[in-house]
């Protein structure tokens, strides 16, 4: 049989799914799988046989919906929507109106809106992992754990060597940034945390981010502190996902790279601010100790996702200390 698998965006969310589609691409080795996701993100998949990875537009409109439908429906078997949006319920549809047996995700988003909005019932909510293998498993697929990591890339690690040549000391990642204010620290933590790494002169600190902005900021951080450099905006995924597995560990958010980390069998510290592991988006077999948040503040979580706003006004979640997390390093 053939699947298509939707999972249109975001970089962070695609990157979940992969250890639950690398189980299912060993377990169903005679089955073939289309995976849709938006442009650039193939590199996660490409050692799977059995996985397609269909691109889509970063911006799909509703006329981009139905063309995908006719493009894919005479080689599609069954669907599994993995993101459950309106433009993937019309491609639900209209799959399921040609006769095509179709099973979605079940995110639970009225638990996540009460624990986030109300601060009613704050539990552990099952994760997305776990939401994605309960698709599949109602589709009839069943997955489990085996996933470790990703296998090398040959032709991206030469690429990585020959840029940053052989590893010496520790090599620590630092991917300051995210989407939302509420999930990121403030500019002069992150830069303490720079400076406290870079004291050590066996320690060499690689800046990951992405946008215009960012790789700008970063890139002037990497021309003040020593042995810092900047990556942003520099590598290609599957390049960057082979310096990951190069790094002894990776300092991130609430954010994509936390999952990329995970797929390369990287450590990650993760800084979680107005987001909180509990809604369910902690990577995948990471430690539950290097998980840094402030666990004094009764208002987190306040965001599933992240927001650009707090209902104090301060922003209390982000005042977390360098020490702290330089500590845990």
């Amino acid at each position: 049989m053939t699947y298509l698998i939707l999972r249109l965006a975001t970089l962070g969310n695609v990157a979940m799914t992969v250890p639950v589609v690398a189980s299912l691409s060993k377990r169903y080795p005679k089955d073939r799988f289309i995976f849709a996701a938006k442009k650039d993100l193939g590199a996660m998949f490409a050692s799977m046989p059995n996985v397609e990875f269909y691109e889509v537009d970063n911006h799909l409109d509703w006329k981009g919906v139905f063309a995908l439908w006719r493009r894919l429906r005479d080689k599609t078997d069954a669907v599994i929507d993995l993101q459950d949006v309106p433009r993937t319920r019309v491609l639900r549809a209209l799959m399921r109106l040609s006769g095509k047996p179709v099973t979605s995700v079940r995110y639970g988003r009225w638990r996540k809106h009460l624990i986030t909005f109300f601060g009613i019932g704050k539990s552990q909510l099952p994760s997305e992992f776990d939401r994605y293998r309960d698709a599949f498993r109602r589709a009839g697929l069943e997955t489990n754990d085996a996933f470790e990591c990703l296998p090398e890339n040959g032709n991206a690690a030469q690429v990585v060597a020959e840029r940053f040549g052989a590893k010496e000391g520790r090599w620590i990642g630092l991917a300051p940034f995210a989407k939302s204010k509420s999930n990121m620290l403030p500019y002069r933590v992150t830069k303490d945390i720079i400076e406290l790494l870079t004291k050590d002169q066996n320690t060499r600190v690689f800046l990951f981010g992405a946008g215009a902005v960012e790789c700008e900021m970063l890139r002037q951080w990497a021309s003040v502190f020593p042995r810092t450099e900047s990556v942003a905006g520099q590598l290609k995924l599957k390049e960057e996902l082979e310096l990951m597995r190069k790094l002894d560990v990776m300092i991130c958010m609430d954010s994509a790279n936390q999952h990329l980390s995970s797929l390369v069998g990287l450590r990650a510290v993760s800084v979680w601010c107005g987001t909180h592991p509990m809604i369910g988006f902690a990577g995948w077999k990471q430690k539950a100790e290097d998980i840094i948040q402030r666990n004094d503040l009764r208002c987190r979580p306040c965001t599933c996702h992240g927001t650009n706003h707090c209902r104090y006004g301060n922003f209390a979640c982000r005042e977390i200390n360098a020490e702290t997390i330089v500590q845990q390093i």
